[in-house]
């Protein structure tokens, strides 16, 4: 991806708009490109979409960065080679062959940092993040996060990048759109034609959604979340609330290049709404393999008995 290319897809965590902001906004990517269409005349954003670029960038921009949402030369460079060591360090090498983007962060507003949480919010974080945040101390397995039982990620915890198993692929038909995410095999069907949302009581891990075309851009709206999911830590960690409303956006850039953004609007977890905003590169020849978690899945099974043994000690 070119410099220039960077520079116009600015990738971030921001205040949604309208929402009275603290600080002005980056400006959404400017782009004149229009994609093929579908036979049935939508535009056409099939195929494979992975997030293994975004692998190594912060969530939130690091404090030392400032206002600056792209790194210099050197920063780059010494990412790079950061992550190189760090892969070398792997036992298993995963997606780190690719160096993290030269974006800062997943964060664009002044400081790129997280809104403040509300205390209900506060409250909801106690226990969550399985096991990457305790190792050892569980009672049973349903303790365990959605993503340690491989259950599920949820929308936005599926979105981020992470160290392996980024794919995600974009499938259209008329009247839908299907977005199939690697890890967690899930794939969330998205109808086109302003069918009505089920009722309030039925919710999911990946919710429910409707979405539309706004010129070339995939808008998606997603409520009925169940409130067992979260942002990061694959769905582990910044659990959200049963309130959460997610409105997404694809917008092609060029041939290859497909801008995602999230909008967070959930006033039982966070003060205010905010926003991640990052590109996504297709790769037609990327491995999209079967993720098959719960066959593979004896991390739960040594997890709990690894707790027993630590209890006869």
């Amino acid at each position: 991806m070119s410099r220039f290319l960077k520079v116009t897809l600015v990738a971030g965590l921001a205040c949604a708009a309208g929402i009275a902001p603290l600080v002005a906004q980056a400006p959404a990517p400017a782009s004149t490109y229009q994609p093929p269409r579908t036979p049935w005349g939508d535009p056409d954003l099939q195929g494979i979409w992975p997030s293994t670029d975004m692998v190594g960038v912060p969530f939130e921009r690091p404090k030392q960065f400032g206002t600056r949402l792209f790194l210099t030369d050197a920063e780059f460079k010494a990412r790079q080679e950061a992550a190189a060591k760090q892969s070398a360090l792997d036992v298993l090498e995963f997606d780190l062959e690719k160096p993290p983007d030269e974006v800062v962060a997943l964060g664009e507003p002044a400081n790129g940092q997280m809104p403040a949480m509300t205390p209900e919010g506060i409250a909801r974080q106690k226990g969550s993040g399985g096991t990457y945040t305790k190792q050892t101390g569980w009672n049973n397995a349903s303790e365990l996060s959605a993503y340690d039982r491989c259950i599920s990620r949820g929308p936005v915890g599926s979105m981020m990048p992470v160290v392996y198993n980024n794919g995600n692929e974009i499938i259209q038909a008329p009247g839908l759109v299907a977005f199939r995410n690697e890890m967690i095999h899930e794939t969330r069907i998205i109808p086109l034609d302003n069918r009505p949302m089920p009722p309030s009581t039925f919710k999911g891990y990946m919710g429910y959604s409707r979405g539309h075309f706004e010129g070339s851009t995939l808008v998606v709206r997603s409520t009925n979340l169940n409130g067992k999911t979260g942002m990061q830590g694959n769905g582990s960690m910044l659990i959200n609330s049963e309130a959460l409303v997610l409105t997404e956006r694809f917008t092609p850039v060029s041939k290859d290049v497909l801008q995602y953004e999230v909008t967070v609007d959930d006033p039982k977890t966070w003060t205010q709404p905010w926003k991640v905003s990052f590109p996504l590169k297709r790769e037609s020849d990327y491995g999209f393999y079967e993720y098959a978690c719960h066959e593979g899945n004896y991390a739960m099974r040594n997890t709990l008995s690894g707790s027993r043994a630590d209890e006869k000690k």
